[in-house]
């Protein structure tokens, strides 16, 4: 008998666990989900425009080269030259001449640019390199007329036409044409103030 009431009570309280669970299930509150909307459309989608942003105008600033560093890069290309030179790679030295006078031309050693550009020039002729030759031929002309040789820069110059015409490199000829222009209109270089003030000297003594 005690055994018949201890199976009933064990029924009752497990179907009354089961039915409280199903209950407390039943009151939890399910999150409701909004409504799938399709936004391929574009119609809730803020387009905001680009804001243009002015760009600011960066001029380049041109710095002359200081005296090291000219002095630098001659020796660097004097060491070329030398190699060049020595193991007899003479087209390579000759344009190595051309970059030392340029360098000497900043420099205002122009009859030290001269000579590396005559000893440049003698190779590139060797070498019939009609380029390099009329590039050096106007490098020697500018270099003639700072220095006062006006009639040997026209020389050059002129060496410099015919050459580009006879090898039809027409490039070369405006360039030419204007330096030609340029030295007609200034044959008479302008003296230094040292010269002119030697020369008023030179007047007053004469006339005391």
């Amino acid at each position: 008998m005690k055994l018949l009431l201890v199976i009933f009570f064990a029924a009752i309280c497990t179907t009354a666990s089961a039915q409280w669970y199903r209950v407390d299930q039943l009151l939890k509150k399910k999150a409701v989900r909004p409504p799938y909307e399709d936004l391929s459309g574009g119609r809730f989608v803020v387009r905001f425009s680009a804001e243009k942003i002015p760009h600011p105008k960066i001029h380049p600033v041109l710095i002359d080269r200081s005296d090291y560093s000219l002095e630098a890069s001659e020796n660097v290309v004097m060491q070329l030259a030398q190699h060049n030179m020595r193991f007899r790679i003479y087209n390579d030295a000759s344009y190595n001449f051309s970059d030392l006078a340029r360098l000497y031309v900043k420099q205002n050693r122009l009859s030290e640019a001269k000579w590396y550009l005559l000893q440049s020039n003698s190779i590139s002729r060797q070498e019939n390199d009609d380029k390099h030759t009329i590039e050096n031929l106007i490098d020697l002309a500018n270099i003639k007329a700072a220095m006062g040789d006006v009639l040997l820069a026209q020389q050059d110059l002129a060496e410099a036409h015919d050459l580009a015409y006879a090898k039809g490199l027409n490039q070369y000829l405006e360039t030419i044409d204007l330096a030609t222009q340029y030295l007609n209109q200034n044959k008479l270089p302008k003296q230094k103030p040292v010269l002119i003030y030697a020369d008023d000297a030179q007047n007053k003594t004469k006339a005391e």
